[in-house]
């Protein structure tokens, strides 16, 4: 049994399913798709969550490990130039996404800057070996890590002590920070290696379906249905039972009223909060807040050097451009309307909206289910604080954002992969619908 329609717990069902289980998944929500689904009104269509990913040998594993390869669905394409970031004296840095241009990138910014920044970003090498080693692409035991694993995870280095150390101008301050602030995370609450982001970004590239992410939510979909997956939406999920303290059943209310499924193995790819089996066992935690989200139907909109441009100052926005559909992210103190905020920043397309979605963190959360960010980072102990793949409870699996210590589509696929490894050695092969 798969709890959650999301990324994760479609990826879960999708490999389990291929691997020989039975799996029937249970979604809230009137489709699947969670933060994957669109947004779509006058004619307008926005990616409603991630716009691109990093890591497509995730993605492309999934898609070869369930059935036909991504390659022979869509073809996910690299971008070559990131983001744009706009500081506040009007100084600007477009990032490409090779290292030599991101050199010349920082040069042009400062004397000296390219190598300070490639130095930084080389400094998590060897964080990415160790744990995609032994953390992020196996199952793990907490209290039976190996030592470089467990000496990165314990250690009291926090990213923004790194990020000073490593510059002295304000502007490469702000850049190295921006992938956590940009989900809500403060660099002070966040263990350094997680900045390795920017190796990923640099190393591996950044990616995107030529139309939008969203359409990977209808390939799941599809990918769920050629796996015979069976797929109960509008049904919510109201507890997993046990029995002499093993997983049993899972209680639910559907169409036709509430229910139970009886089942030995259960994959959990939602906030833990939102059952009481798990809510015990997150009680330290707090979700990551998605930020406002301001979806904007433009007409003749104006071309922008990336697809991506981040405003640093208060509030904290950033705009990602698709033709005439823009959607910005804000983090701060708004006291305007987004536009003006936008026109303050020479972004004025006042007269040019056509129609917009506007969505406040609080509705986006219960459109979502959750937060697709997974958890805040609230310090080092966080990364132990969270579930996944494996859980106390026997029988009882997590994946998904709150499962795993990164955010987006990468790392919420590798905790579906890791769900999948994990249950088939405990059952080798089964069925999960009962």
């Amino acid at each position: 049994m798969v709890i959650g329609g999301g990324y994760g717990g479609m990826a879960s069902a999708a490999r389990l399913a291929k691997l020989g289980h039975g799996v029937t998944l249970l979604e809230a929500a009137d489709e699947l798709g969670g933060a994957l689904r669109p947004v779509e009104q006058d004619g307008f269509t926005w990616d409603g969550g991630p716009a691109t990913t990093l890591l497509p040998a995730v993605m492309r594993d999934l898609f070869r490990k369930s059935g036909r390869p991504l390659e022979r669905e869509l073809e996910l394409e690299p971008l070559e130039v990131i983001r744009e970031h706009r500081f506040e004296d009007r100084t600007r840095l477009l990032m490409p996404a090779s290292r030599a241009g991101q050199i010349a990138a920082f040069d042009d910014l400062g004397k000296g800057f390219g190598r300070q920044w490639t130095d930084f970003v080389d400094g998590f090498a060897e964080d990415w070996e160790v744990l995609r080693q032994h953390y992020f692409e196996v199952p793990w035991t907490p209290g039976a890590l190996p030592p470089e694993v467990a000496a990165r995870l314990d250690s009291r280095e926090t990213l923004a002590k790194r990020i000073r150390r490593s510059f002295r101008d304000k502007r490469l301050r702000m850049v190295a920070g921006f992938p956590l602030e940009a989900e809500g995370h403060n660099p002070r609450d966040v263990p350094a290696w997680a900045g390795l982001v920017h190796y990923l970004e640099q190393r591996f590239g950044v990616w995107t379906f030529p139309g939008g992410m969203h359409q990977l939510a209808g390939l799941m979909a599809a990918r769920l249905a050629t796996r015979k997956v069976e797929v109960l939406t509008a049904t919510t999920v109201t507890d997993v039972m046990l029995r002499d303290g093993r997983v049993a059943a899972v209680a639910f209310s559907g169409p036709d009223g509430d229910s139970q499924i009886g089942t030995e193995y259960v994959v959990s790819a939602v906030d833990p909060r939102r059952l009481p089996v798990t809510e015990r066992y997150a009680d330290k935690t707090l979700p990551a807040m998605p930020p406002q989200i301001f979806h904007l139907g433009l007409e003749e909109a104006p071309t922008l050097p990336a697809p991506e441009i981040v405003l640093h100052g208060d509030p904290y926005m950033v705009v990602r451009a698709a033709g005439n559909a823009w959607t910005v992210h804000v983090r701060g103190r708004l006291l305007e309307d987004v536009t003006i905020a936008l026109a303050r920043h020479r972004l004025d397309v006042r007269q040019q909206v056509v129609t917009r979605v506007d969505l406040g963190p609080r509705e986006l959360v219960g459109q979502w289910g959750g937060s697709p960010h997974g958890m805040l980072w609230m310090g080092r102990n966080t990364v132990h604080q969270r579930l996944g793949p494996t859980t106390p409870v026997p029988g009882l699996y997590a994946a998904g954002a709150h499962a795993t210590p990164g955010a987006g589509l990468p790392f919420v696929g590798l905790s579906a992969a890791l769900v999948a490894q994990a249950i088939t050695t405990d059952t080798g092969g089964g069925d999960l619908r009962a």
